[in-house]
């Protein structure tokens, strides 16, 4: 019973002092974007999807839901077949290019300063060489 009241005890300071942290904005220049940002401590380096492609990651937001994410991602070569994209996505272009093609064979290219949004149930194919994109992923929790 005391360990239970220690932990709870506890549990309300450390939730106090998050409450009493100050948040901030937090910027990402372009130039940053670019190549510096995935040099911090926090950036992920690793292989996406189908495990054969370099991604540098670095998230700035995820909501407190964690249904939303927003961050800069930078991919190496891909190409990947979707039959559900599996979450809505807002994309802005900072180097490289992507072409979409949907189901039906329509085509969409974006590069450098394109700003695209991919629907969760879109269906489709994803090929680039490479690119750098912020980002905004909501995928709503069931």
């Amino acid at each position: 019973m005391i360990r239970l009241a220690i932990l709870a005890a506890a549990l309300t300071a450390t939730a106090g002092a998050a409450a009493a942290q100050t948040l901030h904005p937090l910027k990402i220049s372009p130039a940053e974007a670019r190549g510096p940002v995935f040099e911090r401590k926090e950036a992920t380096k690793g292989s996406l999807i189908d495990g054969t492609r370099d991604t540098h990651h670095f998230q700035m937001l995820r909501s407190q839901d964690r249904a939303a994410t927003a961050g800069v991602f930078k991919s190496g070569p891909a190409h990947a077949e979707y039959e559900t994209y599996g979450a809505d996505e807002f994309m802005y272009f900072l180097e490289g290019s992507v072409t979409l093609t949907s189901a039906d064979g329509t085509v969409t290219k974006a590069g450098p300063g394109d700003a695209v949004t991919i629907p969760k149930e879109w269906k489709g194919r994803w090929d680039t060489d490479g690119y750098t994109k912020y980002y905004v992923v909501y995928t709503p929790r069931k």
